[in-house]
């Protein structure tokens, strides 16, 4: 399997015609002799994914040692940056019937956390395409002082309170049906697309109990596609301009 992945074949048959298509180098790769797909197939079929799960995390802490000067953010930040998102892929219901989505489709939900600065996950966990992204948040450790950039999706005060308390940063697209109370706002005459930068309050008993405590309002216009988006943000310190850069790159 470490063979097909290396050689980037696309399934076990892809892999057999490789494997005899370099059966004189194979005893070279510690394999001794060709291997029918049947033999393969069980072994993936029984083998711990523990293996696989381990062997990737190396890799990872490698590739992010070799990238860790390389950064394309137009923010100029030493803090960490992850954008957490998640993607849903079909898959065959008759072959993987624990993956049920619909009533006639499976599908598995691939969520992860992307380290912005280097392209490089960071975290990386497969659900059923039921499970909910914002239920995610429970299984990741933020980072002190790590910016961390969501899509609404993921609006759930009490995960993104957890994020303050970790002393952390969430950058995040405000719903529409927000409820809040303006404590105060900041000019922006002079901060090109930014039409409003305010502290606020959530309203709401629920709300306050999840998210106590005050948070940056911003209104931004992308020019770039006529758009007006609103960002959620714990974060004072950098400009409303930055905040927007910094959730144009998730």
């Amino acid at each position: 399997m470490a063979f097909g992945q290396l050689t980037q074949r696309d399934s076990l048959s892809d892999t057999i015609v490789c494997l005899r298509a370099n059966a004189g180098k194979l005893y070279h790769l510690g394999i001794g002799q060709a291997i029918a797909k049947s033999t393969l197939s069980n072994a993936n079929e029984s083998r711990d994914h523990r293996i696989f799960s381990e062997m990737a995390m190396t890799l990872i802490e490698e590739a992010k040692a070799l990238y860790l000067n390389e950064s394309d953010l137009e923010v100029d930040l030493k803090n960490n940056v992850f954008s957490i998102d998640a993607t849903v892929i079909d898959v065959c219901l008759s072959a993987f019937s624990w993956a049920k989505f619909r009533t006639t489709k499976g599908g598995i939900k691939v969520h992860v956390q992307l380290d912005l600065k280097t392209a490089i996950p960071e975290f990386i966990q497969i659900t059923t395409a039921a499970v909910h992204e914002v239920n995610i948040l429970d299984n990741i450790t933020f980072q002190p002082d790590s910016f961390y950039v969501l899509d609404r999706g993921y609006t759930a005060f009490d995960r993104l309170y957890q994020i303050h308390k970790a002393k952390a940063f969430f950058i995040i697209r405000a719903k529409d049906n927000l409820s809040f109370s303006r404590i105060s706002s900041v000019p922006t005459k002079n901060l090109a697309g930014v039409l409003c930068d305010q502290t606020i309050r959530l309203n709401g008993f629920y709300a306050q109990k999840d998210f106590p405590v005050r948070m940056r309002r911003i209104k931004f216009y992308d020019a770039e596609n006529n758009r007006v988006l609103v960002f959620l943000s714990n974060n004072f310190g950098l400009s409303a301009t930055e905040i927007a850069q910094l959730y144009k790159h998730r």
